[in-house]
């Protein structure tokens, strides 16, 4: 009896058992057909690049190389030429070079997130990407500071401060170490982190890199002087500066120099008396240089506030949008989720494009970038890009030794024609 009960007992069971495997195939194959719905809708919505987003990746795929191949060369042209390592090019050239560095480091993970909306490289490059964005912004913005300040005391108020090239690599030292300091909390608030955690071991995608704050008052204090520090004051200094250079350069006479052109048009107006003709000559020449100088600084100053101005213009809707993200809350409610990423999105090219940008004002307006620039390019033939390079370099030291010989003379001049007056 006990062993028929042993067999009834056991049948029972291989039924039951084979009901259950049933019941699980049924339930494994539901579920892997949901998966593959849901694998689908994810690359119809978000792998699938739309539209728009192709002209996205090829924009940005031009910004990546005319920034990495335009700043490059405006750092090869200042290190390779002595004659144009001036205070102003070794801010131009730290402005670069934190270009390069964004453009490679941060412009291909921005592209991946912009068109995928997801996070794909982990927790620790989710500190370190934005950390060093923020660097790249804070040092962006304090190097055309100190272009602006370095302008305004040369121009504005030269026998107050005399810049140096000692101090411009000092204070590009000072740029870097404060930029890393003040953007830590950056690095401290960003993680990573799973939109839909229940889809954490099937698929990496829905993965955010976003801030993560204790409080909801920290955000919008941080971001509110993140806007001022790094955008808005420095921004309205800058125009104030650029103000007063433009006030001096074009309508008054520069500060520590005489007036070159009322000395031009006396000389011009005055015929010169018998034996006075090489004191006349040498003062044309040095009314020339002066009006030289002038121009050139007009030039210089001409480039730097487009800089600005380009740089004020792409920063302007990165700037407002995460005003109004994290300060206000504006688009946690918003209705229209594809114009608001759309915005995010082109605002976020804009800072590469900026990057992109000044290697391009620099080529249009400086002759001496422009020259270094053909140079560079002159490949086709080696031996009349190494002459072109030389009348370049020969031209210039020629221009210097005449400018410094003629500065010597001035007071020789002006001597001479006291005594013969």
């Amino acid at each position: 009896m006990s062993g028929n009960t042993g067999n009834m007992d056991c049948e029972s069971c291989s039924s039951s058992t084979h009901g259950t495997n049933k019941t699980e195939l049924h339930l494994h194959s539901s579920s892997a057909d949901e998966d593959d719905e849901l694998l689908r809708y994810i690359w119809t919505e978000y792998l699938h690049p739309k539209q728009y987003e192709w002209v996205l990746i090829v924009a940005y795929i031009v910004v990546f190389f005319v920034s990495l191949i335009g700043n490059s060369l405006v750092c090869f042209a200042v290190w390779k030429n002595r004659h144009m390592r001036t205070v102003t090019n070794y801010f131009i050239v730290n402005l670069s070079f934190a270009d390069v560095l964004v453009t490679i480091i941060c412009l291909p993970a921005s592209l991946v997130v912009d068109i995928t909306e997801t996070w794909f490289f982990g927790n620790m490059l989710c500190k370190v990407v934005p950390y060093l964005q923020t660097i790249s912004v804070s040092v962006s913005v304090l190097t055309l500071s100190c272009i602006a300040q370095d302008r305004w005391y040369a121009i504005c108020h030269p026998l107050m401060f005399k810049s140096t090239a000692k101090r411009a690599r000092q204070s590009i030292a000072l740029i870097w170490v404060v930029s890393c300091i003040i953007m830590i909390p950056q690095a401290i608030v960003m993680e990573s982190s799973s939109l839909l955690p229940e889809l954490t071991n099937k698929t990496s995608l829905f993965t955010v890199c976003d801030e993560h704050w204790g409080a909801e008052i920290y955000p919008k204090v941080y971001h509110t002087c993140f806007f001022i520090v790094t955008y808005f004051a420095p921004l309205c200094l800058m125009v104030l500066a650029y103000i007063q250079i433009c006030h001096k350069l074009w309508c008054q006479q520069i500060p520590g120099s005489t007036s070159a052109l009322q000395k031009w048009r006396s000389i011009q107006c005055s015929a010169p008396p018998p034996g006075q003709s090489v004191s006349v000559r040498v003062r044309t020449s040095t009314a020339s240089a002066e009006i030289k100088q002038v121009r050139a600084r007009r030039k210089t100053a001409r480039m730097l506030m487009v800089v600005l101005f380009v740089f004020a213009l792409c920063y302007l809707p990165i700037s407002v949008l995460n005003v109004m993200k994290r300060v206000f809350g504006t688009f946690k409610n918003a209705n229209d989720r594809e114009t608001v990423y759309a915005w995010f999105t082109f605002s976020h090219w804009l800072i590469y494009a900026n990057s992109a940008a000044n290697p391009i004002i620099y080529n249009f307006l400086s002759g001496k970038f422009r020259d270094e620039f053909k140079a560079a390019f002159s490949f086709h033939c080696y031996g009349q890009g190494q002459d072109r390079t030389n009348r370049i370099r020969t031209r210039t030291s020629t221009d210097s030794r005449k400018s410094q010989s003629t500065h010597i003379n001035m007071d020789n001049v002006s001597h001479l024609s006291d005594q013969i007056v």
